[in-house]
């Protein structure tokens, strides 16, 4: 077992609102908090304040509070700050909505997660009120932020004034977020995050990151995903940072925002990195304003890390969690220029962890010289989830009772805490930093008529991503080509879940009891990479 390195992090008792916001300064009132992306806008720290109190009002009011959950589908713009503190503000649990899901994905969720309010953007309107329809949320319950006929929307409930309500609970226990993950394999399922949580996991982040107040951050990770909502929504507004929000990717207007607003942070996943390192256009933009670009969500390869800092004249760091720790347990602190890049770095604060043998169960030993053999990474601290959500099967199967997380990641660590990720036990494929369980693609697969029998596996495209590939048994005499089976589960998943690639075969290999043995077609992959 092994420990941070750093001391351990204050995690005082607070919810996340008091803790964020609870200890504003007089000046820091006029500074700025969010800055839109796109139009420049601009929403101060005394603003976005006054905007959560009175959504937290707003939602009282309506008899919102403590035990409800609310469902927010909304891309990266600064209402989206307003809507998540109002709803923790007013006691209730947000479970955010990955805003590429299709109706049946965002149902799926809203009935496992029990929302009964929804807050969404008239560009995601369709297939909001779709899924709001089967799941009986009714249209008054449907709030548009940009407003929509029929439809409350946040001007609405901003301009009635009602004060924040006096609200109580205990932060150690109640739920504050409701975010959706795969965990180590299968469909999504509600990770329930308290206060204490997100509380702790942003103090320790504090201790760790190295983000100031002058900073300038921008914001294109989406905040639906626990890392863009735990390390840019609340980290930054804690370090009383400036977030530049973007709604989507792009590469042309991701360099403009940088410039236009000397963007100093930089949060990306491994896919952006390609871009920076590879990309003609990165030659022509102005980045001298990068301080540090901090990669997350995926595993970002060494020799890329230093092209990008080589290219953009800047540090470039990564961390590692999950979103059953709130994420972060790992960083390359700013402090440690001489870490491997390609390693995840240390613990952070108040964080614990094994290498575990996935044979014995014993712990992995350490030498004195070099990297340990790897092992299954176990986790433990204040950031570790309470649980799924109504499935206590798959609580036991990821957090044993000694409060040790699973992780289902293998790594190697060296004598002075430096972890590296080196594979993955558990079967998720991580597509430009979004989770995609084989499993979901594989139900979608056999529901094809002409599809005998599929499996799916990661493997890497050209420039060393991780992308779905389906293995696909057809039925006897039928007509079926790759481009008919990629465009069929196109249409029944969200654009990150697609299969990228397909190759027919004659049968799916499985065990005696039924499994796919993925290893063997990670083999087959392997001796024919470009099959």
């Amino acid at each position: 077992m092994a420990s941070s390195p750093r001391p351990d992090a204050t995690v005082p008792e607070l919810s996340v609102y008091d803790y964020l916001f609870g200890s504003l300064a007089e000046g820091d009132l006029e500074a700025v908090a969010i800055v839109d992306g796109t139009s420049g806008a601009t929403t101060t720290y005394g603003q976005l304040v006054g905007q959560i109190q009175l959504l937290a009002g707003a939602l009282a009011a309506r008899g919102v509070g403590v035990g409800d959950v609310v469902a927010v589908l909304c891309p990266n713009v600064p209402a989206f700050a307003t809507v998540f503190h109002g709803i923790l503000r007013a006691g209730a649990t947000a479970t955010t909505v990955n805003s590429l899901y299709t109706p049946d994905e965002i149902a799926n969720q809203l009935t496992d997660a029990g929302a009964t309010w929804f807050f969404t953007v008239s560009p995601l309107l369709p297939q909001a009120k779709a899924a709001a329809e089967r799941v009986g949320i009714a249209d008054d319950h449907l709030v548009v932020l940009d407003g929509a006929e029929g439809h409350p929307s946040l001007r609405d409930l901003l301009s009635e004034g009602h004060a924040a309500p006096e609200v109580s609970f205990d932060p150690a226990e109640h739920l504050a977020v409701l975010p959706y993950s795969s965990g180590t394999t299968g469909r999504p399922k509600g990770v329930m995050l308290t206060h204490r949580n997100l509380v702790a996991n942003v103090a320790q982040n504090v201790e760790s990151i190295g983000l100031e107040s002058s900073d300038r951050v921008l914001a294109v990770l989406p905040f639906f995903h626990i890392y863009g909502m735990t390390v840019l929504l609340n980290y930054a507004l804690k370090c009383r940072a400036s977030l530049v929000t973007m709604p989507k990717f792009d590469l042309v207007e991701f360099l403009r925002v940088i410039g236009e607003y000397r963007a100093t942070w930089v949060f990306i996943a491994p896919p952006i990195a390609v871009a920076l390192a590879k990309h003609p256009l990165v030659a022509e933009a102005d980045l001298s304003s990068v301080k540090v670009v901090f990669s997350g969500a995926a595993p970002l390869d060494g020799s890329l890390a230093e092209l990008v800092a080589e290219r953009l004249d800047c540090i470039v760091c990564q961390g590692y969690g999950m979103t059953e720790t709130s994420p972060v347990t790992h960083v390359i602190p700013l402090d440690r220029p001489d870490l491997d890049r390609s390693s995840i770095g240390h613990l952070l604060p108040s964080t614990e962890a094994r290498v575990v043998d996935a044979e014995s169960g014993a712990d992995v030993d350490v030498p004195a010289d070099g990297a340990s053999e790897p092992g299954e990474l176990w986790i433990r601290g204040p950031q570790v989830m309470k649980g799924y959500l109504n499935n206590a099967e798959a609580t036991a199967q990821m957090l044993d009772a000694d409060g040790w997380l699973h992780t289902g990641d293998i790594a190697t660590v060296t004598a002075d805490g430096v972890y590296r990720i080196v594979d993955r036990l558990k079967e998720l494929i991580k597509y430009k930093g979004y989770q995609v369980a084989p499993a979901v693609l594989e139900a979608v697969l056999l529901g094809h008529p002409d599809v005998a029998d599929a499996a799916v596996i990661g493997v890497l495209d050209d420039d060393g991503q991780e992308i779905p590939k389906a293995f696909v048994v057809a039925q006897p005499g039928a007509d079926l080509d790759a481009d008919a089976v990629i465009a069929y589960v196109a249409e029944h998943v969200a654009p990150h879940e697609k299969v990228r690639a397909v190759e027919f075969i004659d049968v799916v290999p499985k065990s005696t009891s039924g499994k796919i043995l993925r290893k063997d077609l990670r083999a087959r992959q392997a001796a024919t990479p470009g099959a």
